[in-house]
């Protein structure tokens, strides 16, 4: 079985007794390893990752923070990290209001913790975890590294009770999950985005206690909170912790403190299963640097500018719904989902049937990242996503906000040329030899409409072609 993302060679290999597809798990061999946003763009405004526009929350200004930070450059770098960083778990406890630091686990991001979870209680080949789709491609992922089976509940995906809640879109299918969790004893961890991604929904206190409430699972529930600060006061399963065993909530720096750079991911329950996670890991995961610069982000001082961040970004989300829902007309859906995250989730629709068109979101995506320099996400391939780009809230520029920036070039991509040009593009690659006289015959008329138009640059003569082509391919159509 061939290595994924590797070329094939013809070279011999040494020593030839040796042949890695021997030594590889089969399911390492065939996995589809998780893609980030970074692997389809790395320039422009980059709306599709949902890091935190605004930045970290670490104040420049010379007091003790700045002087924690001065001091990384004086650590002993040479030296291995301390395994432990009790100050960190310490300032988490407290900002989570948990009794203490044997509450808390770090990992190098959430992935690591996921990862852990699988190793430390589910049986390879054997045993089972359970997902909610649509939700984080990296359970899925992860689950097949370790050769672990996969079961999948759909999250509701009818609009007809709503958007997000108790019983509206992406809400919590109680009955299915307990359904599924009675058929099959296997299932040891049950994962829950809350708010989820990409549904940017937040899920109920009272349907994970249903959950850990339910007698016949005995594995654990686990709730990935990564941006659980969007949501508002009192919406984090941590306050169930305290009464439950198998609830282990997962947190990060990465959305609302701003600091995906350092990678740090939290785990936090109950001190057994703390002290499992920690038997588990390897020796030195946090880096020094990594450290330093969270301690400072839990700072007091911190803390309360990385909340007045957040509430900046709930406020400029609801300034992009409203942006968006002025271009209904040109085929722009409803935001659907809760809206409980620092970015949204909206539909294109086809402007004849009105319903979510995959192929004209996955063109607009592409225009917006290659023509317009703005990056968000197509996600029209996850469960109850049809048609769907996921926006992360931006930044202002000037006097310009995101919101407007955004809509607007929805606008421009979604009048006439910026649709149409998808049309352009599948006809070219369609059906080019058919209708090769028509082209041909564009061509010749091309210098005279740009003359004509008196637009003589580069970027006139583009839109005269588009124009052209489309007219011919609308005539021969």
């Amino acid at each position: 079985m061939p290595i994924l993302g590797l070329a094939p060679s013809i070279a011999p290999i040494k020593p030839v007794h040796f042949d890695i597809e021997k030594v590889v798990r089969p399911n390492i061999l065939a996995l589809h390893p998780y893609r980030c946003a970074r692997d389809d763009y790395q320039e422009g405004i980059l709306l599709d990752a949902n890091e935190n526009a605004l930045g970290h929350s670490i104040p420049r200004s010379f007091n003790q923070i700045q002087q924690e930070l001065s001091s990384t450059l004086d650590a002993d770098l040479n030296r291995y990290p301390d395994p432990s960083h009790d100050e960190i778990k310490s300032r988490i406890a407290s900002l989570r209001s948990l009794p203490g630091k044997d509450h808390v686990f770090l990992g190098v991001g959430s992935d690591e913790v996921i990862d852990l979870l699988m190793r430390i209680c589910v049986v390879p080949a054997n045993e089972k975890i359970l997902i909610t789709p649509p939700t984080y491609g990296m359970y899925s992922v992860c689950a097949q590294v370790n050769d672990i089976g996969l079961v999948r509940c759909n999250l509701n995906l009818s609009g007809s009770g709503g958007e997000g809640g108790e019983h509206g879109r992406f809400s919590l299918l109680i009955d299915n999950i307990k359904a599924a969790v009675l058929a099959d004893p296997s299932i040891k961890l049950i994962f829950l985005c809350s708010p989820g991604n990409p549904t940017g929904t937040l899920i109920s206190l009272a349907a994970i206690k249903a959950i850990l409430d339910y007698e016949p699972f005995k594995g654990i529930v686990v709730v990935d909170e990564a941006y659980i600060d969007f949501a508002g006061e009192g919406a984090s399963a941590v306050s169930l912790i305290k009464d439950y065993a198998n609830l282990c909530v997962m947190q990060t720096l990465s959305k609302s403190f701003g600091l995906a750079a350092i990678r740090l991911g939290i785990a936090l329950a109950q001190p057994p299963l703390i002290q499992v996670l920690t038997n588990t890991k390897a020796p030195y995961n946090i880096s020094t640097p990594s450290a330093q610069l969270a301690l400072a982000a839990l700072s007091q001082e911190a803390v309360q500018s990385m909340l007045l961040k957040c509430q900046t970004l709930v406020e400029s989300r609801k300034q992009l719904q409203k942006s968006l829902e002025s271009l209904s007309a040109l085929g722009v859906g409803d935001v659907i989902g809760g809206n409980d995250a620092n970015f949204l989730v909206v539909p294109i629709l086809n402007k004849e049937t009105r319903l979510p068109d995959n192929v004209r979101a996955n063109a607009l995506y592409t225009e917006l990242a290659e023509n317009k320099g703005v990056v968000v996400r197509f996600r029209g391939k996850e469960a109850g996503c049809d048609g769907c780009l996921r926006i992360t809230i931006g930044t202002c520029r000037g006097e310009r906000d995101p919101p407007s920036t955004t809509a607007e070039c929805f606008k421009c991509l979604l009048t006439a040329r910026g649709y149409e040009s998808y049309r352009v593009d599948l006809f070219w690659r369609g059906s080019l030899a058919k209708y090769r006289q028509i082209i041909t015959c564009q061509y010749l008329l091309l210098t005279w409409y740009a003359v004509f138009c008196r637009r003589r640059d580069l970027r006139a003569y583009g839109a005269a072609l588009t124009d052209l082509i489309y007219l011919a391919f609308s005539f021969a159509c």
